[in-house]
């Protein structure tokens, strides 16, 4: 392959989906939507990074507040790197997800120099009313790494804790 040619990626970051319940609260629930980043096109020469963005659809009843907590990659089970792993194949590609839209801020569970979400039941809610929520994460793939063309996935666990 010569290296003076534009290489595209078709890339998508899966997220595997897990609630946890820390309540013994019956009447106490919430529920996530799917979730998922999808990278678009990856360009290997590019010295720019490719950047995305996910949205974390929360649905919960009679919880105040909730902490959203990312969990590894399934892949490199680690939060810096985490890396999405090419279908078919073992080449890996790396990436992260983020709490802030400068991308400098890990999102994970609160360990490793990573930060959780916190999201609150939004201003004038009634107390028993059910709420809603979308939360905005941030995904980065770093530029310079050279990886054949594939699709690249990776699967995370959010964790919602009350």
């Amino acid at each position: 392959m010569s290296k003076n040619i534009k290489i595209s990626l078709p890339l998508v970051l899966i997220f595997t989906l897990f609630i946890q319940i820390e309540t013994p609260l019956s009447q106490s629930r919430c529920s996530i939507g799917g979730v998922s980043i999808n990278f678009g096109n990856y360009n290997i020469f590019s010295p720019s990074p490719t950047d995305s963005i996910g949205i974390i659809n929360l649905n919960c009843e009679n919880v105040p507040w909730v902490d959203l907590k990312l969990g590894v990659s399934s892949t490199s089970g680690t939060f810096n790197p985490r890396r999405m792993k090419r279908s078919g194949g073992s080449d890996v590609l790396e990436y992260n997800i983020f709490t802030d839209t400068a991308r400098t801020v890990i999102f994970g569970d609160g360990t490793g120099g990573t930060q959780t979400i916190r999201v609150h039941k939004p201003p004038g809610t009634p107390a028993k009313e059910p709420w809603s929520s979308q939360v905005t994460i941030y995904a980065r793939i770093p530029p310079g790494q050279d990886v054949p063309a594939g699709g690249y996935s990776d699967s995370l666990t959010i964790t919602v804790d009350w």
